[in-house]
Order: structure tokens, then sequence, then C-alpha cells
């Protein structure tokens, strides 16, 4: 005689929703995690070249070879002491940790590369996971970001002018 019995079909088992639970938020982050490329925007003139997403930071402009004088970014009363300021179309932060002393980072947060967003209280703030950083030297104050900012040049005055070299 054949073995006919079946289990009627009813409410999953608490061990089959914790299951799929599980693999749902397993996908979820494996998905999240998984880009390996920045995405770009692409222009709709054709000799355009592709520009980064909105929210990730520009790399940190260089300076010209051979030295030069470098490049003018502001002057030295646009950076409050204490403070900074994030000069986005260059990728880089200039700060003012004390009178006179003024330090460049790159605006690229480590944590996933988006454009810190404001310098506040003493840090360089991230807004896209919360990552803070010194506005001395750039160490992380807050994480999740691991690795302090990059620096992004030596900074000068020359007169009234923030020189970034």
């Amino acid at each position: 005689m054949a073995d006919t019995h079946r289990t009627p079909a009813g409410p999953a088992s608490r061990r089959t929703v914790v299951a799929a639970a599980g693999a749902a938020g397993l996908t979820a982050a494996l998905a999240a995690c998984g880009a390996t490329e920045e995405p770009t925007v692409r222009s709709a003139d054709p000799a355009a070249p592709e520009q980064p997403r909105a929210g990730r930071a520009p790399a940190p402009a260089k300076s010209p070879a051979g030295g030069g004088t470098g490049t003018k970014l502001a002057k030295t009363s646009d950076i409050p002491e204490g403070g900074g300021k994030i000069f986005e179309d260059r990728g880089v932060v200039v700060t003012q940790p004390a009178a006179g002393r003024y330090k460049a980072f790159s605006s690229a947060c480590t944590h996933q590369g988006c454009a810190v967003t404001d310098v506040a209280d003493g840090t360089i703030n991230c807004a896209c996971h919360g990552s803070r950083f010194r506005i001395e030297d750039g160490s992380v104050s807050a994480g999740p970001a691991t690795e302090p900012l990059e620096p992004a040049g030596k900074v000068t005055v020359e007169g009234d002018s923030v020189v970034l070299s």
C-alpha cells in the first residue's frame, strides 16, 4: 500500500519565517555592498565627460607640476577660526583649527566616498552615514569611518588669500 499521507498546508512554522527573514536581510545587505564602480551621470552633450553621481566628492584638485604659487581658494576671512569651508568644485575642505593655522583635506568621506557636507563644532561632517572628522588633523571623531580624511596639499597664506599647493 502506498503512503499517501500529506501534511495539510497551514501557517508557516516559526523556523520557516525566521529563515526567510534572514535570507531576505542577507540579500539586501549583499545588494547594497555589491556595487564596485562609482555611478556616473552622462550629459545630453555627447562631448561632455561623465560626472560622478551627486553626493560623491570629486578628487582633490592637484597643483600644477613644477610648483608655482598654487591655487587661491578664498580670503582668510572666509575660513572661520575653529571651523572651515568646503570647496565642492575642488574636492577640498580647508579648516582653521587655530588663528592663522590652515589645513586642507579631501572632501571625500573615507567611509564610502560621499562628499562631506559641513564643518561645525570642531568637526568636518558627512551626512551620508554620520561620520565626523577633527578639523585639526582629519582624524575620525565619530564613525562609521575608520580612516582619517586624506591631506589635500599644503595651505599657505599670501596676503589675505588662502592658497592650496
